[in-house]
């Protein structure tokens, strides 16, 4: 479950429809023993780490159900932090990408006009804060690889077929 993504994700085909699919994952979860929640949702589900075993990097997994026509359901899984830890990267990454290119306008203006480009320079720290953010969140990833694992672990045994 190791990725350099941020938000990693998988597909599935199960041989069952979705209403028997969807039961079968919350019933298999509410029975084993409280080592996750599930939240459902017609056609979405979402499978967490409880309350008490949550720190700031826990991990959910997201599964978007859908009917084929054969009958069969695709499963479309995704890991990724609490919403609101997903929300400040997504608004960080969107601030310094905003200011990172306002930077370097301003900055090639500078330049092009024969000023000094001091606007290349915030260009440079934008680009560092992002990496910064990038490397946050592979450290957070890491912090919640276990759980991770629990999360896929919990997943395959409820629906029992390992994903590829």
């Amino acid at each position: 479950m190791s990725s350099f993504r941020i938000r990693p994700r998988f597909i599935q085909v199960v041989d069952m429809d979705l209403e028997t699919t969807q039961e079968r994952i919350i019933s298999h979860i509410n029975r084993e023993d409280s080592r996750c929640v599930v939240k459902s949702f017609p056609g979405f589900l979402g499978i967490l780490i409880p309350e008490k075993d949550q720190h700031f990097w826990s991990p959910q997994l997201h599964l978007c159900l859908e009917q084929t026509e054969e009958g069969k359901t695709i499963i479309e899984g995704t890991y990724g932090p609490n919403p609101n830890v997903w929300s400040l990267f997504l608004y960080g990454y969107l601030i310094v990408g905003s200011l990172g290119m306002f930077a370097a306008f301003l900055g090639f203006a500078q330049w092009t006009i024969g000023s000094r480009p001091w606007g290349l320079w915030v260009l440079g720290v934008m680009m560092t804060a992002a990496g910064v953010f990038y490397l946050v969140a592979q450290l957070g990833q890491k912090l919640g690889a276990w759980q991770t694992f629990l999360l896929h672990q919990v997943y395959e045994s409820a629906i029992g077929e390992s994903t590829s």
